[in-house]
């Protein structure tokens, strides 16, 4: 679904993939208020729908196309669309990611395979599209969400944290790559705990729902980093500045790092809440999951 107006080549253009919740979502109402045009993307059309609706009311032209970042085809129509709409884009945001608990031997090589897919190979995808197409136009930024869990490793996260450490690495490789590339610029964001739905909708192989350990940042909070990343890139940028006491914990005491980390994860990263074995939205998105945020107020965090 798009807006039939002519696009004003004076407002920038930015695609966001993953636009349907969370960091996405914020991400895409924050640019519109700032004056960009969009290209929104997502598996299930009805959030994306809502989000974009969300964006024409800040007065953005909208271009709606559902995209599964697994299916390598289904990105390169969303990149052919989104040019053949707009002519050019300035920015490419990639926040999509599939989030899972259990020991890897617990969750089933089905879920963990597609969940590496989306994390990483979906990363990738985007990445190549989105670099191809500012390689022709001699121009253009883009933000990628990476995670914390792409710096250190907890316990029954893997699924998830592997395909983040990929992702961190793709990164890296790339800024390297195009560092003498006037024009094109690459950033990596690097959130900690934000307060989304991704937790709730994750696939749970543990027993109990999941929930960002503390302290917990707000979409919006990571979404103004991305539009300052878009005004000026850089090459890694916390959202949570707890980050560094991580990183730091597990890069110079390991041996302590390893001893801790799976009690304080179980406290941290599990609720109360006990739920069944289920692959969650990692096969297939739950359109009624999604949204910019959930309900983890500091007081909801100890139920």
């Amino acid at each position: 679904m798009t807006d039939s107006a002519p696009h004003d080549r004076a407002r920038p253009v930015a695609v966001i993939v993953g636009a349907s919740s969370g960091i996405g979502r914020a991400t895409a109402a924050r640019l519109a208020r700032d004056g960009w045009d969009l290209v929104l993307a997502a598996r299930s059309p009805q959030p994306l729908t809502e989000a974009a609706d969300e964006c024409r009311s800040a007065g953005a032209t909208v271009l709606t196309v559902p995209t599964d970042v697994s299916d390598a085809d289904a990105v390169t129509e969303l990149f052919t669309a989104a040019t053949r709409r707009f002519g050019r884009l300035d920015a490419v945001v990639h926040t999509a990611a599939a989030v899972g608990y259990g020991r890897f031997t617990d969750v089933p090589a089905e879920v963990f395979e597609r969940a590496i897919t989306t994390n990483l190979l979906g990363t990738a995808r985007v990445a190549r599209a989105a670099l191809t197409h500012f390689e022709d136009h001699g121009r253009g930024r883009l933000v990628v969400i990476g995670s914390l869990l792409g710096k250190i490793v907890v316990p029954t996260m893997g699924t998830y944290v592997v395909g983040k450490w990929g992702v961190h690495a793709l990164v890296r490789t790339l800024q390297i790559e195009y560092r003498d590339r006037a024009g094109i610029e690459i950033s990596l964001l690097s959130p900690g705990s934000v307060n989304t739905p991704a937790y709730t909708q994750a696939a749970n192989y543990v027993g109990w729902e999941g929930r960002p350990p503390p302290p917990i940042a707000q979409p919006e909070k990571a979404a103004a980093a991305i539009a300052g990343l878009l005004r000026r890139p850089r090459r890694d940028r916390p959202v949570n500045l707890t980050n560094h006491l991580a990183v730091l914990g597990f890069r110079v005491l390991p041996g302590l790092f390893d001893r801790l980390v799976g009690p304080l994860a179980r406290y941290g990263t599990t609720s109360r809440r006990t739920v069944p074995p289920s692959a969650g939205s990692v096969l297939a998105p739950n359109p009624d999951g999604h949204a910019t945020r959930s309900r983890w107020t500091p007081t909801a965090w100890f139920r």
